[in-house]
């Protein structure tokens, strides 16, 4: 009778691991992209970007330059050009509600 007990709890924890919701990359919903942000940062040093970004602010044609498009309907009128780095990560950070799409994330 015991492990006829621990057998069905043990399959009741892996049917609720195979069917759990879960994000992008197995991260929760709302829990912020920092492997998104992480590839970001490691693409602007693959092109020895990431000091000058860092000081000056990474250029939105730059960003072009790379692959990164604006998120359909996001609006970017307000975005300064360049754009802050701690605004690049933040919005790295966002995932699905970032305003621009990064190659680099999947």
């Amino acid at each position: 009778m015991r492990k006829m007990i621990v057998t069905l709890l043990a399959a009741g924890m892996l049917s609720v691991l195979l069917v759990a919701p879960a994000g992008a990359k197995g991260r929760p919903a709302d829990a912020p992209d920092t492997a998104c942000m992480q590839a970001g940062m490691a693409t602007l040093k693959s092109i020895d970007a990431f000091s000058a970004v860092a000081k000056d602010g990474l250029p939105i044609a730059t960003a072009v330059a790379v692959g990164v498009t604006v998120r359909d309907g996001a609006d970017i009128s307000a975005v300064p050009d360049p754009i802050p780095l701690k605004v690049v990560l933040a919005d790295h950070r966002a995932g699905d509600n970032s305003l621009f799409v990064y190659p680099w994330c999947g």
